[in-house]
């Protein structure tokens, strides 16, 4: 263990002796972690977003080639998610999510992903940017990148080219790994051991509670696990970890997991990261036995609750997610000083 690593946890100790509320972590990306948080912030005061970096598409790729920045995209849809729900959370939720249209070089630009952009510029600094922007929105939470780098996905896929189904390619850039034909096998990022941002690794280690997923699983959940030391921190960290996952395997990326796929496929990425809890909607487990062996496997158990919206479509309900993780900091693991 580092000296680094000793001082975090002696902070993480003193710090969790006077909180109030259960200190939770949440890692992953896009929509996934959007729903995550969304939920979260509904029980605890005291939520930290870590957030991948990796998005090359979209306005977030285009600023990103043209400026070199981070990719703001997935930090803006953190933010958002944790705006209240009163008229001035919801109004500059909707402002920063906001999409312009037009015939110029604005189109398809946020809002949002300009502000974030624009204060690191002014500031210099992505953290003290990204906590400004989350006080002017009045945000339920902190939100920090995982790297200050712009990381690039590559993943090495079988059957890419559906021509050649046995053979094994590499795929490069998160949105093409996304929606890629053929088996994601593996993925690593370039650079191959950036740099955590700090204060992302000091909320790791000084959490009650770490939440991995849902999201992506290849590009915005386990790009986390590929950070050393990030890795080391959630390996290292006395907090509780979480698993949740998905509601339906991702087209392209995922196509064809199983429940326990998904789980085995993360522990080939960190071999020795274990898990407390795998939550999941009991609708989406065809096999309940053999998710629970899987998550033995992680050293884990399974919880099985209803977290999918109404309508069909495979989308978290923010408030059952809630009363979800609720019941799983309280039935889990060792009493908090919330308690």
């Amino acid at each position: 263990m580092t000296v680094r690593t000793r001082r975090l946890r002696r902070l993480g100790t003193t710090r969790r002796a006077r909180g109030g509320t259960p200190k939770v972590v949440a890692l992953g990306g896009g929509m996934g972690l959007s729903a995550s948080l969304a939920a979260l912030r509904r029980i605890t005061r005291d939520l930290t977003a870590v957030v991948t970096v990796a998005d090359d598409g979209g306005s977030s790729g285009r600023l990103r080639d043209e400026l070199g920045v981070l990719p703001p995209g997935d930090l803006r849809k953190a933010l958002a998610a944790l705006c209240g729900d009163d008229e001035w959370g919801q109004t500059w939720a909707r402002v920063i999510q906001h999409r312009f249209v037009s015939r110029g070089d604005l189109h398809g630009h946020a809002v949002g992903n300009l502000l974030i952009v624009a204060l690191w510029e002014q500031l210099g600094d992505h953290v003290q940017a990204l906590d400004l922007v989350g006080r002017l929105l009045g945000a339920h939470g902190r939100v920090l990148p995982m790297s200050a780098v712009p990381l690039e996905l590559r993943a090495l896929v079988r059957g890419h080219d559906p021509a050649r189904p046995r053979e094994v390619t590499t795929v490069r850039g998160q949105a093409t790994v996304a929606l890629t034909p053929g088996e994601v096998q593996q993925v690593h990022l370039v650079p191959h051991d950036p740099p955590a941002v700090p204060e992302a690794v000091e909320a790791v280690l000084d959490a009650d509670w770490v939440v991995l997923g849902p999201g992506s699983w290849f590009s915005s959940v386990i790009p986390h696990l590929l950070v050393p030391e990030l890795l080391q921190a959630l390996t290292e960290t006395r907090a509780r970890r979480v698993l949740s996952l998905n509601l339906a395997p991702q087209p392209g990326e995922t196509d064809g997991f199983s429940p326990q796929r998904h789980l085995e496929v993360l522990a080939r990425h960190a071999p020795k990261l274990a898990f407390d809890v795998v939550l999941a909607d009991r609708a989406a487990v065809p096999d309940e036995e053999g998710l629970r062996d899987a998550a033995r496997r992680l050293g884990g158990t399974v919880e099985l609750a209803p977290v999918a919206a109404p309508g069909g479509a495979p989308r978290h309900d923010p408030e059952l997610l809630a009363a979800a993780y609720d019941r799983i900091f309280r039935m889990h693991g060792r009493i908090g000083p919330w308690r």
